[in-house]
């Protein structure tokens, strides 16, 4: 549940409020809005009428919540919640336009990518230092060294970065470089690594599994949050299906339901989706105008030699008219291309 306290609550009745909860064995979370603060209560559900919390002083109401997932919950907040990292805001009016390649390969490879996307208004530069495949003998990623290399790209173009993690080590060397963490697929139901993502506080983009459901892909948030770190973007990357025609199926509705079920804001994955290049466009297009706060994309300066997802990687050519297109859509969906883009 929650505990919404009115307007003109004290810090001697939130304590009441706290102590009381506490007292029955309720886990707290305080989310602190603009104008007033919210409890989140997390325990037995059946203990909530006998606590007596509406008659305490600066009260406003009590919210049951039913699901599972209490935190990352619309109900919990009541409004979307918008993302800061550093000056890029995911979740707002604006469209956060997330792009590079893979994997990070090369010093060379990486800034010409980064000069690019920047060049076309992308305010988050990806790439992967750690890359778990399915091969053992296939492109590992570059580790420390490649994000060596992202964060002298972000220091040469300005752009944020985000890169993906696998592990507590791959986190705690991924703090010292990186702006963004993301925890793929593989990782969403990974909950050490989580709990460890969750206790960083740094900013993370949570990939959808690809054999998840909705509710579990929620419930891996769910775990983030309740470490203390609300920083948390969605990401829809397509699931596994029946057809083979694409690398996955990109669960378009779920982005409407994602902002209908919880606060949190939700980017969209055309390219890992799709996993061919001509289809990225289109559905990164119609995930602009299905609702989604951002998309992520892969860019390479020359897709025909990356190391890895070259086929469903665009040319900066192709991003740049991706971009063109993103702008219209946006337009006519009431947004721009923002969230720290030029």
């Amino acid at each position: 549940m929650v505990v919404v306290m009115n307007l003109t609550a004290g810090s001697e009745q939130i304590a009441a409020v706290q102590q009381r909860l506490e007292q029955y064995g309720f886990e707290i979370h305080f989310i602190r809005g603009v104008k007033r603060l919210v409890i989140g209560a997390v325990g037995d559900r059946q203990e909530i009428a006998s606590l007596g919390l509406e008659a305490m002083p600066g009260v406003e109401r009590i919210v049951p919540i039913m699901k599972p997932y209490k935190l990352v919950s619309r109900e919990s907040k009541g409004k979307p919640s918008t993302i800061k990292v550093k000056d890029v805001t995911i979740g707002d009016r604006s469209l956060v336009v997330i792009a590079g390649p893979c994997a990070v390969e090369s010093r060379e490879q990486l800034l010409a990518a980064a000069i690019r996307v920047r060049a076309a208004g992308a305010g988050i530069l990806r790439g992967g230092a750690f890359k778990p495949r399915t091969s053992p003998y296939s492109f590992q990623g570059l580790e420390e060294e490649g994000l060596k290399i992202l964060s002298e790209a972000s220091q040469e173009t300005g752009l944020l970065t985000v890169t993906e993690i696998i592990d507590e080590a791959s986190l705690e060397l991924a703090l010292k470089y990186v702006d963004m963490v993301q925890v793929g697929a593989r990782n969403m139901q990974n909950f050490q690594l989580l709990r460890l993502v969750g206790r960083s506080g740094k900013p993370v983009i949570l990939k959808r599994g690809f054999s998840s459901t909705v509710e579990e892909w929620l419930m891996a948030a769910e775990y983030v949050v309740s470490e203390g770190n609300e920083n948390v973007v969605l990401c829809e990357r397509g699931i596994r299906t029946f057809e083979n025609a694409t690398r996955n199926t990109l669960d378009l509705s779920a982005i409407p339901l994602i902002k209908d079920l919880s606060h949190l804001p939700v980017i969209v994955d055309p390219s890992h989706a799709t996993g061919v290049q001509r289809l990225v466009a289109p559905m990164a297009r119609a995930a602009v105008a299905a609702g989604a706060d951002g998309v992520l994309v892969e860019v390479h300066p020359e897709p025909c030699k990356a190391l890895c997802d070259g086929p469903q990687s665009l040319t900066p050519e192709d991003f740049d008219q991706l971009m063109v297109e993103l702008r219209m859509v946006a337009s006519a969906v009431g947004r721009v291309v923002g969230g720290g883009c030029i």
